[in-house]
């Protein structure tokens, strides 16, 4: 596969859409690792990938929070039963999902049912977000002013590295990248795109209500919420979890004006996109996907008992 690993899923569902946003946080620590790594089923090595996600997840929480000896001790057991859970209960739901969409992938699907199945991916990472909480508010009472100070750094290069991927050059050039993605995205589970899907790709983006100021608008809004939420946490310890179930649930329906509308928008551009690009595949490029699907799916069963 040509994509990342979270890429691949959320491609076929939801194509350009920008909520690659909500895919690489862990220190929205509650939807981070969480979402990101609940989505860890779309890998040309999917068991490897899994099996070491633990240790990549520890990595990435202490590269944005500067762990100290305690923390870092916590964090480990904290991912470790994160994933304990998450492969006894997550795995075999993602599964069958899996399972579902081999049979979807051969008939076309409309702009609707690939939604339909984009909210079944939504209510399953909320489910396995809930799980964080705990950790979560754990860590964030522990957190120093110099530590959040190296967090904010981190968002800072974060944001450098959307504006790289989304908002330098010129509109052609921003496009150009943007479809580069799309069709390595579609690619991964169809086999080579025609000129003619590239062109029906491009179109499609073209036509995109994506609004690359608007998302970075929003990213900056949720950032500076993580940090007043790790604040507003040490200032109330005994309502921390309460605090961070709050912020997770700010991460799914932002509070800024007109941001939710913007957002369901792009949800149903990105549905549309999928049911016109599948709409064109041939009878081999669904046979290939059905392929593809099939080998993740034995690939999270394997996974799943492995306990």
């Amino acid at each position: 596969m040509k994509t990342s690993c979270i890429d691949g899923l959320r491609g076929v569902l939801a194509g350009h859409h920008q909520r690659r946003i909500i895919a690489a946080r862990l220190l929205r620590l509650g939807a981070g690792v969480t979402l990101a790594l609940g989505l860890l089923v779309a890998c040309t090595a999917t068991r490897f990938a899994y099996n070491q996600a633990p240790t990549l997840s520890y990595w990435w929480i202490d590269r944005h929070a500067d762990l100290d000896a305690l923390q870092a001790e916590r964090a480990r057991e904290d991912v470790g039963v994160f994933f304990q859970w998450h492969r006894r209960h997550a795995l075999p739901s993602y599964a069958e999902l899996l399972r579902h969409w081999q049979a979807m992938a051969l008939a076309d699907v409309s702009p609707d049912q690939a939604c339909e199945q984009f909210e079944t991916i939504r209510l399953q990472l909320e489910r396995a977000a809930s799980e964080t909480v705990g950790p979560f508010a754990r860590l964030a009472l522990t957190l120093s002013p110099a530590q959040l100070e190296h967090l904010k750094r981190r968002q800072g290069k974060s944001n450098e590295e959307f504006e790289k991927d989304f908002l330098r050059g010129s509109p052609q050039q921003r496009l150009s990248r943007r479809l580069d993605k799309a069709v390595d995205r579609s690619e991964s589970f169809y086999g080579a795109l025609s000129t003619e899907q590239r062109k029906l790709l491009r179109g499609l983006l073209q036509q995109s209500p994506f609004d690359p100021q608007r998302a970075l608008a929003e990213r900056l809004r949720r950032q500076a919420d993580l940090l007043q939420t790790v604040r507003d946490a040490q200032a109330t310890p005994a309502k921390a979890e309460q605090i961070v179930r709050e912020h997770i649930a700010r991460l799914g329906r932002s509070p800024a004006p007109g941001y939710s509308t913007y957002s369901d928008a792009m949800v149903r551009a990105g549905c549309a996109q999928f049911a016109a690009l599948h709409g064109s595949a041939t009878p081999e490029q669904r046979a290939n996907a059905v392929r593809t699907l099939k080998r993740y799916e034995d690939d999270l069963r394997t996974l799943s008992a492995q306990r």
